[in-house]
């Protein structure tokens, strides 16, 4: 969730223009409009998307471009005539095209929607009322609908190694007051470290204070979200702030802590789209139903560390997918 979160403050979430090297070191590599051939799996051709085109587009960070081609791939094998609009700089800036009318569908995220473009500062702690809640008032106010929702929640975590969880016996956030002092530190990404649902705001919440005893300022490092990661992994900080679907979780062996506090928003990821575009093509709807049922957490880091560890590209991952799951030949 590196670009979809906002301060609950309403302050804009990460939108930063970065350098291409930066880009490839946090996995955000600049998409292509390319597209594979796909035959019809269990997705068969829908005569009315027979011709239709439906304007697809995705935030720039991994997940939302294997998500993103995934929706192409799947509409195209429907028989509609896809634009792939995909890799747009910024949670702002792509959710603008959708509600512009520039853009038909995207994937979007539960907390993203409700926070960041309905203004609300109550996240809900249940993913079925959280999605009721933001479904109901986007389409009121916005035109916008959302599908149901994938159980894939990509969200904040605090995240430790193997033998950190073991040495220390962490289970839950909760837990990090057992880590002494000393070695109580925190790898945070500037963006995330003074957001109200971010780092400060978690430590409030489980009645830590920063700058005093219990966390030193000291002991907090703030890097860039490409190196955090292998930071926690290598042993430079105890604790890191990360996201639950990063591939580099699995990949790196990180144990993710038990929001015990139920703190963080919840992500859910789910299908949203312009309502003129739902009332002509009700079928999009059934085509996107089992495609979401079974994007997990542990599915989306896995589709995720093959782009960004293993150097996959977003449109071939999402087609292996698609084909795995039968969707698609």
């Amino acid at each position: 969730m590196r670009a979809v979160r906002t301060v609950l403050a309403a302050v804009l979430p990460l939108a930063a223009v970065l350098p291409l090297a930066a880009l490839a070191a946090c996995g955000l590599r600049p998409a292509s409009s390319f597209v594979p051939p796909v035959e019809p799996g269990s997705i068969r051709p829908v005569p009315g998307l027979e011709g239709a085109t439906v304007r697809v587009t995705s935030k720039e960070f991994t997940e939302q471009l294997v998500l993103g081609k995934i929706a192409v791939l799947a509409l195209t094998a429907a028989g509609a005539d896809v634009a792939d609009q995909t890799n747009v700089q910024g949670s702002v800036n792509a959710r603008a095209s959708l509600t512009r009318g520039d853009a038909d569908l995207m994937w979007e995220y539960t907390g993203t929607g409700w926070i960041t473009y309905l203004g609300r500062t109550d996240p809900i702690p249940d993913p079925r009322r959280q999605y009721d809640a933001v479904r109901d008032l986007d389409l009121r106010r916005n035109g916008i609908v959302w599908l149901p929702p994938a159980p894939l929640n990509n969200t904040y975590a605090l995240g430790v190694t193997r033998a950190t969880a073991e040495r220390y016996g962490l289970t839950k956030i909760s837990d990090l007051t057992k880590i002494p002092v000393a070695r109580r530190t925190f790898c945070v990404d500037h963006e995330t470290f003074g957001r109200d649902d971010g780092f400060l705001g978690m430590l409030r919440a489980y009645g830590l204070t920063y700058g005093g005893n219990e966390i030193p300022r000291g002991n907090v490092r703030r890097l860039s979200v490409g190196v955090l990661y292998n930071s926690v992994a290598g042993g430079q900080c105890t604790l890191g702030l990360i996201t639950t679907t990063d591939g580099r979780v699995k990949a790196l062996g990180l144990v993710l802590l038990e929001d015990d506090r139920h703190f963080f928003p919840l992500y859910n990821a789910a299908v949203t789209l312009r309502r003129p575009v739902a009332g002509a093509h009700p079928e999009i709807a059934r085509i996107f139903a089992p495609i979401s049922a079974r994007l997990t957490d542990d599915v989306m880091r896995e589709l995720n560390a093959q782009v960004d560890v293993e150097g996959g590209t977003p449109a071939l991952v999402a087609r292996d997918w698609l084909r795995s799951q039968g969707f698609v030949k």
